[in-house]
């Protein structure tokens, strides 16, 4: 700092590692102290999986690096530093002491839980704070909400459309979609081929900071859900922009049509993989989408591809996260379908018969990843029929993977997921029996299960499972103009079959061992 002027004390979160923040934007390096934090709180309010840990500290040890060496001052916390506070408030009041700033700017926090402390702040210190919209979102709250009035439904497609006039993105100069439709998903459900398989996604290699984090995740959070073996995330903006540049010069091409494929052993395919960086703050969303666009003009990538890729980022990105915000904080509790059993021990250890589900916790246990087809139709699917409550199943969410944050994992799992906002977010229940996965897989040619029996000792448990989800539930969803017309079919089985269903899936339910207390949370 130059001479005695007090400076301004600039706290940047662990997902807001961006150097076009709002709060660092524009700012004078000569009057401005950056502080970055490792707190205890945030690594353990629920038992995150040591990818994401490690992952979220080695990148904010790079983004500190890589400040200082721009010219900034940076006021880091290390977890193990003797006198760390272990919460965000902690860390802030022993900076204000140390620095005695005029002003704290900060950006608002992206998880509810952390913006309730951080609106305590003005009233706790004596100086000024202020704090700033979080403008690396293309729609802000105000606008979602303005949107959301009185709109018994808040459905994404039209929401989209609003953020495509808005950007410009894929839109020609008459105002009209281009290529004539505003979604092309149609066309990007291919199943997967025999053989499919996609060029590896980059991977890199630990560096000293990222293997010292290991080190101190091992030590701290050993006992954590998941391994480090596999840590190879970006955890630079050059990193992750490498990553990019593999993802359209490589995979973008067949992205759209196998985006919904699922292959054992493929744990990527032509998916983009750059979520984590993206909600770290290492990418920009909007410039990835206008690249995506300029695959497309360029003939690089066709429109089907384009057009997923960029409804994932300005479509439903930025929706869960105005839904989350517009429906917290009753959407922590929702349980609409009033789902009472707890999560079964095989979403921690993985050990089940089902191929499907241990294919995809097991790549959700090397990598703290799996795709979104994976985590709906697969592990949420059977969340959902087999009736498992709604905050355990968040829970895991927000513990395994690497990219979950509460505002985009909560809507995603309580409302898409599960149904338990009531429907408010999705038309419908995503309930599939064993045939959605066999038509999007090579899962069940390998499952011990058969795909094709019903009911009874070896049947798929999705196929009694999806029609007592169905039974069960029928006074509700019979109305729903989506789904209803299904019960004209459990109507024709006639009482003996559909008691087979019911019995067949009782059995299922009943043999499912209960997971251990403390995988989630501390007790």
């Amino acid at each position: 700092m130059k001479g005695n002027a007090r400076p301004v004390l600039v706290p940047v979160l662990g997902d807001q590692l961006s150097r076009d923040l709002a709060s660092i934007r524009g700012r004078s390096k000569d009057d401005t102290v950056i502080l970055m934090m490792e707190v205890w709180d945030e690594a353990t309010y629920v038992r995150h999986h040591k990818q994401k840990i490690a992952l979220i500290f080695s990148t904010m040890r790079h983004f500190a690096k890589e400040l200082r060496g721009a010219g900034w001052t940076v006021d880091y916390v290390r977890l193990d530093d003797p006198n760390n506070a272990g919460s965000f408030t902690g860390e802030l009041a022993r900076a204000i002491e140390e620095h005695s700033p005029r002003l704290v700017s900060v950006v608002e926090a992206g998880e509810w839980r952390v913006r309730e402390d951080m609106d305590k702040w003005a009233d706790k210190f004596a100086c000024e704070v202020e704090i700033l919209r979080d403008d690396r979102f293309v729609c802000s709250q105000a606008d979602f909400d303005e949107w959301a009035e009185d709109r018994k439904e808040l459905r994404m497609e039209f929401f989209y459309r609003e953020m495509r006039r808005k950007t410009g993105l894929l839109v020609d100069d008459d105002g009209k979609p281009t290529g004539g439709e505003w979604n092309y998903d149609s066309e990007n459900r291919k199943p997967p081929k025999e053989g499919l398989s996609a060029p590896e996604r980059p991977k890199f290699e630990p560096d000293d900071i990222t293997r010292e984090v290991i080190d101190l995740v091992e030590d701290r959070f050993g006992d954590h859900f998941g391994s480090l073996e596999n840590f190879a995330w970006p955890v630079t903006r050059d990193e992750a922009e490498y990553a990019a540049d593999a993802f359209f010069a490589e995979r973008i091409e067949c992205f759209g049509p196998y985006q919904d494929a699922m292959v054992a052993g493929e744990d990527d395919l032509f998916h983009s993989m750059l979520s984590t960086s993206i909600n770290l703050g290492l990418l920009d969303p909007l410039e990835l989408c206008r690249r995506a666009e300029k695959a497309y003009e360029d003939g690089e990538a066709p429109l089907n591809s384009v057009e997923g890729f960029i409804r994932q980022i300005i479509g439903w990105r930025e929706y869960v996260r105005g839904f989350y915000w517009h429906q917290m904080p009753h959407l922590q509790k929702a349980n609409a379908l009033n789902a009472p059993r707890g999560l079964p021990e095989f979403y921690w250890t993985g050990e089940t018969d089902m191929a499907c589900l241990a294919d995809c916790i097991r790549t959700t246990h090397d990598n703290a990843h799996a795709h979104h087809i994976q985590r709906l139709m697969v592990l949420g699917n059977f969340a959902l029929l087999a009736g498992i409550s709604p905050r355990e199943v968040q829970d895991w969410y927000l513990v395994v993977y690497a990219d979950a944050y509460e505002w985009v994992e909560l809507p995603n799992v309580a409302a898409m997921i599960l149904y338990a906002d009531g429907g408010k977010l999705a038309s419908k229940p995503y309930a599939a029996s064993g045939n959605y996965i066999n038509k999007m897989s090579n899962y069940c040619s390998t499952c011990p299960y058969s795909v094709s029996k019903k009911t009874g000792e070896g049947a798929c448990p999705f196929n009694p499972l999806y029609w007592h989800f169905m039974h069960r539930h029928r006074d509700r969803l019979e109305k729903n103009h989506r789904i209803g017309r299904i019960y004209a079919t459990w109507d024709r089985m006639g009482d003996e079959r559909q008691q087979d269903y019911l019995d067949s899936a009782e059995a299922f339910l009943d043999s499912l061992e209960p997971a251990r207390p403390g995988w989630a949370r501390k007790d």
